[in-house]
């Protein structure tokens, strides 16, 4: 299989994990997002699911990149 095959099969893998994780982990509204409610407005920044999320996604990256 050539080296594309590969990596999408790997990325389709990866994606399939992702989302039955997600089933069972309720990520989001942590207690570092910020949220700020005025009146009928409702503003919702995820700063500490963004942190997490990176540094998964650095990891798995990382680990990728060492697999090579």
């Amino acid at each position: 299989m050539s080296g594309i095959g590969k990596t999408l099969m790997l990325l389709g893998v990866i994606l399939f994990v992702f989302g039955l994780v997600m089933q069972f982990v309720k990520i989001g509204r942590l207690s570092g997002d910020l949220l700020f409610k005025k009146g009928n407005t409702t503003f919702y920044f995820p700063i500490m699911t963004s942190i997490i999320v990176s540094v998964v996604l650095s990891f798995i990256f990382y680990v990728i990149g060492k697999w090579k």
